[in-house]
């Protein structure tokens, strides 16, 4: 999910606003049976020392197998995504900007989501 910061780095915008629905299709090892329709809603600004800050609310709910006995079980999250940009990208390990006027959000909150995966569901 690439966002466009082109206007927000030009000053025509104070803000740019996120509002998307996803869902993710490769959960290969993570034990999740499937997440779909995730709503990401917030906006992304630039604080006073002209770094970009990210303001994000993510919820969903993913399926999981009960550990006793493998039925799917619904497992809602709502996570808050909230502060500068390099703070946040320290802890995700994947690339997220693709040019200087760019930002790709999704592998932040793809490591969001994945801490947020319950060790057991019953």
């Amino acid at each position: 999910m690439i966002v466009d910061l082109t206007r927000l780095f030009s000053r025509i915008d104070k803000e740019v606003l996120v509002d998307e629905k996803i869902s993710f299709t490769e959960l290969d090892g993570t034990g999740v049976t499937s997440i779909d329709d995730v709503v990401i809603n917030g906006v992304i600004t630039l604080n006073a020392l002209n770094e970009i800050y990210l303001n994000l609310d993510v919820e969903g709910v993913m399926i999981i197998p009960c550990a006793i006995t493998l039925k799917p079980v619904e497992y809602p999250f709502s996570i808050k995504i909230e502060g500068d940009l390099e703070e946040i990208a320290e802890e995700t390990p994947e690339k997220y900007i693709n040019s200087k006027n760019s930002l790709d959000i999704l592998p932040i909150i793809w490591e969001n989501i994945l801490m947020e995966i319950p060790m057991r569901v019953v």
